[in-house]
């Protein structure tokens, strides 16, 4: 039996993204987790503040997310991603995702900071 990946307490940045997506290595995610249940506030880059919703069942996340960019435009969409327990312990997510409030989808990957 592998051990169960909680989300709670983690700090991610963006360490890979589609060009038509915001986040960068510059988007810091604070994560708390309530059994199935997540959410992260995210902020930096071109992220002035966001917000994701969603549940994770140990090995994927189907979330909700919701920000402003550095230009006051608001944007929202959905992604499912696979979440990994690396090596050193660390959790790394690859994430597909699609903006719902205008055209664009793509992948992005986000690793834990220690």
């Amino acid at each position: 039996m592998t051990e169960e990946i909680s989300l709670d307490g983690r700090t991610l940045v963006g360490v890979a993204n589609t060009d038509a997506g915001e986040v960068s290595g510059d988007t810091r995610f604070e994560f708390e987790q309530e059994g199935e249940r997540i959410h992260a506030h995210y902020t930096g880059g071109n992220i002035v503040d966001g917000h994701l919703v969603g549940t994770f069942d140990g090995n994927e996340w189907d979330i909700r997310y919701s920000q402003i960019n550095s230009e006051n435009e608001t944007a929202s969409g959905h992604s499912v991603g696979t979440v990994e327990l690396l090596d050193d312990g660390r959790v790394r997510i690859e994430d597909e995702w699609e903006w719902e409030s205008q055209d664009g989808s793509g992948e992005s990957v986000l690793e834990e900071i220690v």
